[in-house]
């Protein structure tokens, strides 16, 4: 597809899975699309975020510790998060949140402590948070009514229900859109993407993973963005040419760092 000037707001290009063509892929990526934000999960995978975001310029790095990878996380991590907080290239707090799907994962509470503890050094550092909510969308929901307060959040990857997405939108919250949307089993998630306010969304792959139709089962890149977002084009009834120019502009109003050259 042509350049677009779209934004993947949500990338894991770390993941081992761009191990043997990462560099070509980047360099592709870099004349089709505008820029891409890289979420880190954890020390090695912030820390691989950071190096990719220094290294090219329109990648942008996110830090922190997903609830799938809490297990063994150092009595320091905060430390350590606040250090990358500072670097100009680190737009987010994030991947974080509560993940309830995998039984294995910490407890509830350990999940929730270590989450609130995150967004408290993103409200120091003035970041907004990215955010991962598997299967524990009440939880989710109630934190963000009772607990957490002034500060700027996107719900990646966003599977709760509409009224869910009322009380976030509400409150100015941003959700991202990636492959799931374009599966015909998910119009639970284009009823969302149909009511929040156009100024709160986002595109995104989470690549490699969740590749959307056409390419569903192979390896997902954020070049894929265009084509979720083609498809949101249809389900909204828009121009995509119209949709291609919001998003960006959300992407960037939320990441208050990204600067263009």
């Amino acid at each position: 597809m042509s350049r677009t000037g779209l934004w993947d707001s949500h990338a894991h290009l770390d993941d081992e899975a761009f191990n043997e063509d990462r560099e070509q892929l980047i360099a592709q990526l870099e004349q089709d699309m505008d820029g891409i934000v890289n979420p880190g999960c954890d020390a090695v995978s912030s820390a691989v975020a950071v190096e990719l975001a220094e290294k090219y310029p329109f990648i942008y790095a996110a830090v922190g510790w997903h609830p799938e990878n809490l297990k063994g996380i150092p009595a320091d991590y905060l430390q350590q998060l606040a250090e990358w907080a500072q670097h100009p290239k680190v737009v987010a707090i994030g991947e974080i949140g509560l993940d309830y799907y995998w039984k294995e994962n910490e407890p509830k509470e350990v999940q929730k402590r270590i989450f609130l503890e995150q967004i408290d050094l993103a409200k120091q550092f003035d970041l907004p948070v990215i955010i991962h909510d598997r299967d524990a969308h009440g939880d989710m929901l109630e934190l963000f009514q009772k607990e957490v307060h002034g500060i700027q959040a996107v719900f990646h990857c966003f599977s709760g229900s509409l009224e869910m997405a009322k009380e976030l939108a509400k409150r100015g919250y941003y959700f991202g859109f990636g492959g799931t949307s374009t599966y015909k089993n998910a119009q639970k998630v284009r009823e969302v993407m149909q009511y929040i306010p156009k100024e709160l969304l986002l595109f995104e792959t989470d690549s490699p993973y969740l590749t959307p139709v056409p390419f569903r089962g192979k390896r997902n890149n954020p070049g894929y963005t265009e084509y979720t977002a083609r498809n949101a084009a249809q389900v909204l009834g828009m121009e995509f040419e119209a949709l291609a120019a919001i998003a960006p502009a959300n992407t960037t109003r939320l990441f208050k760092k990204i600067k263009y050259a």
